[in-house]
């Protein structure tokens, strides 16, 4: 038998299988918020499995876990995103509070990080402990995750102190960002999206269309 999931054909867990005798640990490390958390993510799965683009669902679960106050951490590079975002979920009734990845405007030569240019040019380091940490002094509640690069996404999950879960994620590479026709929709039709412009990023262009966002109740 295959100790590795991504390599088992037959997924029998999937029917009641505890192929590693981990079930009665894990079911008793369910506690008070993590079990609210799985009801409602279970609902939602129920109710809207495959109706509802990723950011309707984060705001349905946000309003069902009663949370008020949602904070966006952006790369600079998706500003337009994340204004874009803030209006979104501010017009949905939430508390918004974001943080640029450039925030606190500390040296890379501080952290004896390389530059994109000159080591002598003024280059901001990309700072995902401050972007927790701007973050918590605000009391957010659940923190989203707008294009952060490798590491720093890592980092800002470790040190922010409120849930933390991912709308976009990007390839620089590709100049694109993971978001997909899919992430939003311009009408009451679950995958309907809108063209972008040649103006506009991919997913600025496709988030514009989101603004009369509706979410069950």
């Amino acid at each position: 038998m295959t100790k590795e999931c991504a390599r088992c054909s037959t997924k029998e867990c999937y029917e009641g299988k505890d192929c590693f005798g981990l079930a009665g640990e894990a079911r008793n490390s369910y506690k008070d918020e993590e079990v609210k958390s799985m009801r409602v993510s279970g609902e939602i799965e129920a109710e809207h499995y495959m109706k509802l683009t990723r950011l309707e669902e984060i705001a349905l679960y946000a309003k069902k876990m009663g949370m008020q106050k949602l904070g966006v951490a952006f790369c600079v590079g998706l500003s337009k995103e994340a204004e874009i975002l803030d209006a979104i979920l501010t017009k949905q009734g939430f508390e918004v509070h974001s943080a640029c990845c450039k925030i606190c405007g500390i040296d890379k030569g501080e952290l004896g990080i390389v530059k994109m240019g000159s080591p002598s040019d003024k280059e901001a380091i990309c700072n995902p402990v401050g972007q927790a940490l701007r973050l918590k002094g605000c009391g957010t509640q659940m923190n989203i995750l707008v294009g952060l690069c490798i590491g720093h996404d890592m980092l800002f999950t470790k040190h922010s102190h409120a849930p933390v879960t991912t709308l976009m994620s990007r390839t620089a590479y590709c100049r694109t960002t993971q978001l997909g026709q899919y992430t939003v929709r311009t009408t009451g039709r679950p995958g309907s999206a809108s063209r972008p412009s040649e103006s506009q990023t991919p997913c600025a262009a496709n988030m514009f269309a989101i603004t009369g966002l509706s979410v069950p109740r």
